[in-house]
C-alpha cells in the first residue's frame, strides 16, 4: 500500500473507529428507542462525560464565580430553573425561560429560537460568551483567566489529561466535554416508559390512558409528538406547517421575545417558538417561552381556547377544541406520567463539587 493511499485511508478509519466508539456508549434505552446521533469527532466515552460534569456544575465557568450552567439547569426541576425569566451571574434578566437539557441529544434543533441551531458544542458557547440579548456567563474577553484556572486545579489536569492526551486546554475542548455530559443525559424511565415501551399495563392509571387518547384526538401530538413528544422537522421536508417545530401559538411576542423573528427579520417568523419536549413537563413549570402559565390547567386552557391572540401567522394547527373538567384531570394524569423521578436524582448527572466551585 503506498503512503499516499495510506494517507487518503487513515482520516476515514480514524472516522470509523469514532463512530463505533459513539456506538459503544450505553445509553440504557428502552426497546424502540433509538441511539441518539453523536457527531464523529466528539465521541461519547465516560471520562469525557465526567470532564463535562465536572465543568457542568463548576461556578468558577464565569466571570465573576457567580454561576455555571447548573445554576439555570438544575437536575430535580428537570435541568430547567424554576422561574419564568431567570438571572445571569452579572444580574440581567433572561427574556426566555431556561430550556431543559434532558434528552437534548434527540432535540431537533437547540434553544428556543435559532432556526439550524443543531450542535449542542456549538450551542455550549452562547451562555459563555454571548453578549446579546444578555451577559449569561460573561466569559467573553475573560478566556484566558478561565483556562489558567483549568490547568492549575489538580481535578481539572487529570481529567483533561484522560480526555484530551497531549492536547492544550481549548474552548473547543471545553465545548465537546460539556456537550457530551449534556447529550448522556437521557430519560426513558418515566411511568409511561414502562407502560408503552415496557408492556406493563398497569403502570399509568385508567384516567391516564384516557388522557393519553385525549392527547392525540385534541391535536396535542400535532407539535408534541413521537417517543420523546416533541416537534419533529422532516428529513428533506421546507418548514412548512406539516413539518416545522417552530410555532407561534397566540401568546404576546414583544421585543426581544419575538421568536425567530429576532435571527431573521422575516414577518412570517414572528412569534415562532420551538415546541420543546413534553418529557417531565410536571416539574419544568412555569410553561412557554416566557413562562406565561404557571400550571399544567392553564396550558390546556391556552390551546382549548386556540390561543389568546389571534395573529395573522398564528399557526394553522391552533383550533379551539371543548374540554370538560374531566377531561382535562385526565390529559394532567397522562402529563404526570411522563416524569421520570430517577432522572431527578440519578447521580450520575449530580453536582461532583462537594465544596469549592459547587453549586450549592
Amino acid at each position: 500500500m503506498t503512503r499516499s493511499l495510506v494517507g487518503k485511508l487513515l482520516p476515514l478509519l480514524l472516522l470509523i473507529t469514532l463512530a463505533l466508539t459513539a456506538q459503544d456508549w450505553d445509553w440504557r434505552l428502552p426497546n424502540g428507542i433509538p441511539r441518539p446521533s453523536v457527531p464523529a469527532d466528539n465521541p461519547m466515552t465516560p471520562a469525557k462525560v465526567e470532564l463535562g460534569r465536572h465543568l457542568f456544575y463548576d461556578k468558577r465557568m464565569s466571570v465573576n464565580g457567580a454561576g455555571g450552567c447548573a445554576s439555570c439547569h438544575i437536575q430535580e426541576l428537570a435541568f430547567t430553573e424554576g422561574h419564568a425569566r431567570p438571572e445571569s451571574v452579572v444580574g440581567d434578566i433572561h427574556p426566555r425561560g431556561s430550556m431543559s437539557l434532558v434528552n437534548v441529544a434527540y432535540a431537533p434543533s437547540l434553544t428556543w429560537a435559532r432556526s439550524g441551531a443543531t450542535s449542542l458544542e456549538d450551542q455550549a458557547l452562547i451562555p459563555l460568551l454571548t453578549i446579546d440579548p444578555i451577559i449569561e456567563l460573561g466569559l467573553l474577553e475573560h478566556e484566558q483567566e478561565f483556562f489558567d484556572m483549568l490547568r492549575a486545579d489538580p481535578t481539572y489536569q487529570r481529567l483533561f489529561a484522560q480526555v484530551f492526551p497531549g492536547e492544550p486546554v481549548s474552548l473547543r475542548n471545553v465545548t465537546k466535554a460539556l456537550a457530551a455530559f449534556e447529550r448522556s443525559i437521557v430519560s426513558m424511565r418515566s411511568p409511561y416508559d414502562r407502560y408503552k415501551f415496557g408492556g406493563d399495563a398497569s403502570a399509568i392509571s385508567p384516567a391516564a390512558k384516557r388522557g393519553e387518547a385525549l392527547f392525540t384526538s385534541v391535536g396535542c401530538a400535532q407539535c408534541h409528538g413521537g417517543f420523546n413528544f416533541e416537534a419533529v422537522r422532516v428529513e428533506g421536508e421546507p418548514e412548512s406547517v406539516g413539518s416545522a417545530i417552530f410555532f407561534n401559538t397566540g401568546l404576546t411576542y414583544e421585543a426581544p421575545n419575538r421568536g425567530l423573528y429576532e435571527n431573521t427579520g422575516r414577518f412570517d417568523d414572528f412569534g415562532r417558538f420551538r415546541a420543546p419536549t413534553l418529557r417531565n413537563i410536571a416539574v419544568t413549570d412555569p410553561y412557554m417561552h416566557d413562562g406565561s402559565k404557571v400550571s399544567l390547567e392553564e396550558v390546556i386552557e391556552h390551546y382549548a381556547s386556540g390561543g389568546g391572540l389571534n395573529q395573522a401567522n398564528r399557526t394553522p394547527l391552533m383550533r379551539p377544541f371543548s374540554i370538560t373538567d374531566a377531561q382535562k384531570d385526565d390529559l394532567v394524569e397522562f402529563l404526570e406520567t411522563l416524569t421520570d423521578q430517577e432522572l431527578l436524582r440519578d447521580v450520575r448527572w449530580s453536582n461532583p463539587w462537594p465544596v469549592g466551585p459547587a453549586r450549592n
